[in-house]
């Protein structure tokens, strides 16, 4: 046999090899097509496992059902639970609270997510431990994961909709998180939709009218909440994203969304329900309630500060001062959804 058949390979060394990122190699992995096995914290692949996948990607065959999988040739133009394939590929933008000349000692917390009601847990934070700094960084829920992931975030939120089990975020988390100690704490549930122009001109009613002719959309950036949302259900309403006018096109926040639809640059876009209050000109389609939860890595060194957001998060002063931002359901705020 020769040496190199047993050679196995990281999810990291799988991705230069195949030139596509990370997130890509663990979709393929998650679909079944290239088998894999835990070593520690790693993914590891085997050289016969890659050489079979490269040749079924040449055959044609890598995007087809596993042999038993009972799934119909009809199936949707979209493989489940697919991730981006683009992956954290600029540097995390921190903001300081407060500036750094502030405080001369304490330790960092990165806190990553775009949601204001983030900068709102900083500052208690800030208050609840003054040796602590919190940092902001306003990266989309799946790129906040990979930051975790690399050791680059502390406190991290995530939206993400696994569209096969309509679940919320553990799908993604248990997948990104493989080998890591965690715990997953609901921070709220709000609304998210699709924004159409003032008055709905085109009719707009549902996700299927995303395939209507002559609609233009305006998307958001890839590892955003938004987008994995978009994505699921153009997957499972079988509408091929090629065939969408403007999906390429793409805004980093839902306030930047909502104000190109309010420009008539386009038709529709999707984000949550606060947005639409605050920019003119636009209605929102509310379709789904979305699940916004927070990840922390669970290590001895972290259990005062995490102990401490938990308890920010059930305070009567932190529920009260997000009461007052519309569109917030603070029902279930500091919940424990699952620990490991």
């Amino acid at each position: 046999m020769p040496e190199h058949e047993n050679t196995s390979y990281t999810t990291e060394e799988i991705a230069r090899l195949l030139k596509i990122s990370k997130l890509k190699v663990y979709d393929l992995i998650k679909k079944g097509e290239l088998p894999s096995y835990r070593v520690g914290k790693q993914m590891r692949v085997d050289f016969s496992d890659l050489e079979a996948y490269k040749q079924n990607s040449r055959s044609g065959a890598a995007s087809a059902p596993a042999a038993g999988s009972g799934a119909a040739s009809s199936a949707p133009p979209h493989a489940p639970f697919t991730l981006p394939p683009a992956t954290f590929s600029t540097p995390l933008h921190l903001s300081q609270q407060p500036a750094p000349a502030a405080k001369s000692a304490g330790f960092n917390i990165v806190i990553t997510g775009q949601d204001m009601s983030l900068d709102i847990l900083a500052t208690h934070l800030e208050r609840s431990l003054p040796s602590a700094r919190p940092l902001r960084s306003y990266a989309g829920s799946l790129d906040s994961l990979i930051a975790m992931y690399h050791g680059e975030s502390d406190i991290v939120s995530t939206h993400l909709l696994d569209g096969d089990t309509g679940e919320y975020n553990l799908p993604y988390i248990r997948k990104l998180l493989v080998g890591f100690s965690y715990i997953v704490v609901h921070m709220l549930a709000r609304s998210a939709g699709l924004y159409v122009q003032k008055g709905n001109p085109k009719g707009i009613t549902g996700w299927r009218d995303l395939q209507q002719k002559g609609l233009t959309l305006i998307n958001r950036e890839l590892g955003s909440g938004a987008r994995v949302l978009l994505d699921e259900q153009l997957r499972l309403h079988g509408i091929r994203s090629a065939g969408i006018s403007g999906y390429s096109r793409e805004e980093n926040s839902h306030l930047a969304v909502a104000g190109v639809v309010a420009r008539g640059e386009a038709d529709v876009g999707i984000g949550t329900e606060k947005a639409s209050r605050i920019i003119d000109g636009v209605d929102f389609i509310p379709l789904i309630k979305e699940r916004y939860d927070l990840v922390m890595i669970k290590k001895p060194e972290h259990d005062p500060w995490v102990n401490s957001v938990i308890d920010i998060l059930r305070s009567p002063a932190f529920k009260n001062e997000l009461s007052s931002i519309h569109g917030y359901d603070l029902t279930d705020t500091g919940r424990v959804i699952f620990e490991t």
